[in-house]
């Protein structure tokens, strides 16, 4: 199983999609609070969140509580624009937790840290001009790429 972890989240849509395709890969989503938003019907609802009662799905007060969840991954990996390292240079693992930041601000310097630069990679893009791909874009992209190497989970 993979692990998608989603550190404050500021966006209800952006987390519902990404919910929704944990379920539908049977990855475990990990949300780590504060959030920007309460987690209800109606802000779910626009992602076709009726998923969600089939989503493993964990909230976490804060990183530290996250970190000591005997539910957690094993290894991370931050995906981050502060790196040179292509998500597609990474053997993944089953287990691993795969950790995005905000959608306003990112991850924090001290996560950045923490998880260490071998740790750290980026998803390419071929603009440079533009900063990143959406949240919920980036965490499929990165998810897929994890699955298609160490299999999708069967039903």
């Amino acid at each position: 199983m993979l692990h998608v972890v989603l550190f404050q989240p500021e966006i209800a849509p952006n987390t519902g999609n990404v919910g929704r395709m944990c379920a539908l890969t049977r990855s475990r989503l990990h949300l780590i609070h504060p959030l920007g938003f309460v987690i209800d019907d109606r802000n779910l609802r626009r992602a076709g969140m009726d998923y969600w009662k089939s989503l493993d799905v964990h909230e976490h007060a804060d990183w530290a509580a996250f970190r000591a969840s005997a539910l957690a991954p094993r290894r991370l990996w931050l995906f981050t624009t502060k790196t040179k390292r292509s998500f597609w240079d990474v053997r993944y693992a089953n287990g691993d937790g795969l950790v995005f930041g905000n959608e306003g601000s990112g991850a924090p310097t001290w996560l950045h840290e923490e998880i260490g630069e071998g740790q750290r990679v980026t998803i390419p893009h071929a603009n440079p001009a533009l900063r990143s791909l959406n949240l919920s874009t980036a965490a499929g992209v990165a998810t897929y790429e994890a699955l298609r190497q160490v299999g999708m989970p069967s039903g």
